[in-house]
């Protein structure tokens, strides 16, 4: 176990500005999770973290995502858009694998930043897993309220008041599972490995069911044709690189396929919270690794398979609109009763899919309060050895948002602010292996530095595939960090106060 004289000294400079990009050390984050007041319990194993990767990662994506994006932008081969996601991610996810083995530390790319690149990027990144985590839980929570209705047969899990709308189906889901994450991960870990065998049955389905009625010809031509983009896939609607490359006319052909592979990553998010976890793994420096790795081949495999699937049933002209999911291609065959199967396997996936969010989110801010960027109060563990007053917080603010908000097409903020967190994580193995080549890694990317920088060069090819409006969203929000962190966090962070203490020695 280190001890305090370890840690490397925090080099200082006569700049005001200095104090925005000093790092904290590998072994002061590791003396940190010894805090009594704010100790989380170390219960999980490989394979509960493998659990919690497929729980996220397979949700509605695959019974919904599916059949918009073939019908709507890339044909068949939304099945190559799929393998495209995967690669990015699988690059990214070997780039976690490192530093989740070097750094088992809650906190995810929130506290890898903070060894590398320093406090104001740590700072961003924690602001922008912020974006990503809490609004994914509560557009997924949305999500889920919708298949209840569908399971149980009635109309809708929400209510109106005048010109208010609140949709109680998603905030009992999150009410639910914020007891169930105050409780301990150790028993979240087990309702999520339930609903996993439920959803991943449910898939076996679709895939035996689904092959009976297989046409070859169905997957010809795999990349359709370019055609016109509607209207409201213009202007602001456009990708960034379409608007740039003045292709922002067109659907389908390669720019259709590499804007799937942007739309579908949304399928892929989660696999990162497995890093988040590192610090309440028996054995972070193989499981973690174990977890992500493993995740990410299992979902992979499964996307691929249900994509292929799915185009080879039906025409993909037939899954034109927004209202296609993978029960249309069997209710044009006939089978009705799968959309029942379907709208079951969905509702368990969903259900996996905001209970890891949501533990995702409590962790980054609990990283983010016991470094004093944020109150350090709300860093407190208490006898369960769980966050319980950041749950109770997070929850409260995804019950506002999922009950209240109608998020229409914010889903792709999910999308950007994960891709720039695994920007940030690529760039900082190369980082850390430079700075700290004598840590101890029980995970080592291989060929560096070509996999972490084709990690980067994927997540940016992806995210100038996002719309322009949802840049200008990111950038709004980004700035707003900037605002809180010179507000607050800055002036309270625990490493800075170490730091003038230090000084006045």
């Amino acid at each position: 176990m280190p001890t305090p004289q370890d840690a490397p000294r925090v080099g200082r400079s006569p700049s005001r500005w200095s104090g925005l990009f000093r790092t904290k050390s590998v072994e002061q984050s590791i003396l940190d999770t010894d805090d009594p007041d704010s100790k989380l319990r170390k219960d999980l194993t490989a394979w509960d973290l493998t659990i919690f990767g497929v729980a996220v990662v397979v949700g509605a994506g695959i019974f919904t995502l599916t059949a918009r994006t073939a019908g709507n932008m890339a044909g068949p081969s939304v099945s190559l858009a799929f393998v495209f996601a995967a690669i990015a991610c699988g690059l990214t996810a070997v780039c976690y694998a490192e530093f989740a083995s070097t750094v088992p530390v809650a906190g995810s790319a929130y506290t890898y930043s903070y060894a590398t690149f320093g406090e104001l990027v740590a700072w961003i990144i924690g602001w922008d897993l912020i974006l990503e985590f809490a609004l994914a839980a509560s557009v997924v929570a949305k999500g889920w309220s919708q298949y209840l209705g569908t399971v149980f047969g009635f109309d809708s899990a929400t209510v109106q008041w005048g010109s208010v709308t609140f949709d109680w189906g998603a905030v009992l889901l999150l009410t639910v599972l914020g007891v169930l994450l105050a409780v301990g991960t150790k028993v979240s870990s087990r309702v999520s490995a339930v609903a996993v065998a439920i959803k991943l049955a449910v898939i076996a389905l679709v895939l035996v069911l689904g092959i009976t009625y297989f046409k070859a010809s169905n997957l010809s031509p795999y990349i359709p044709p370019s055609q016109p983009a509607e209207e409201s896939a213009r202007g602001l609607h456009q990708t960034l690189f379409q608007f740039v490359t003045g292709a922002g006319d067109t659907s389908f052909g390669w720019y259709g396929l590499l804007a799937a592979a942007s739309i579908v990553f949304f399928a892929f998010i989660g696999f990162d919270v497995v890093a988040t976890a590192a610090e309440e793994t028996k054995n972070p420096q193989k499981a973690v690794p174990r977890g992500i790795l493993g995740s990410l081949l299992i979902v992979t495999v499964l996307y691929v398979a249900v994509t292929l699937v799915l185009t080879g049933m039906v025409p993909y002209t037939d899954l034109a609109g927004e209202n296609a999911t993978l029960a249309t291609a069997f209710s044009i065959h006939g089978i009705d009763w799968a959309k029942n199967v379907i709208s079951i396997g969905a509702l368990a996936g969903l259900t996996t899919v905001v209970m890891v969010l949501f533990l995702g989110q409590t962790r980054v801010l609990f990283a983010m309060s016991r470094d004093g960027l944020l109150p350090r109060w709300l860093a407190h563990t208490g006898k369960r050895g769980t966050p319980v007053r950041l749950t109770v917080i997070v929850g409260l603010i995804c019950c506002v948002l999922a009950g209240f908000v109608d998020f229409g097409t914010l889903e792709e903020m999910v999308n950007i602010g994960t891709l720039f967190a695994f920007v940030l994580v690529s760039v900082g193995v190369l980082i850390l292996r430079r700075t700290r080549p004598d840590l101890p890694r029980g995970f080592r990317v291989p060929l560096v530095p070509f996999v972490p920088i084709l990690a980067v060069a994927a997540c940016l090819w992806l995210m100038v595939n996002l719309s322009v409006e949802t840049w200008l969203r990111f950038l709004v929000w980004m700035a707003l960090g900037f605002v809180l962190y010179f507000a607050y966090g800055r002036r309270h962070s625990l490493l800075g106060k170490r730091e003038r203490a230090a000084k006045q020695d």
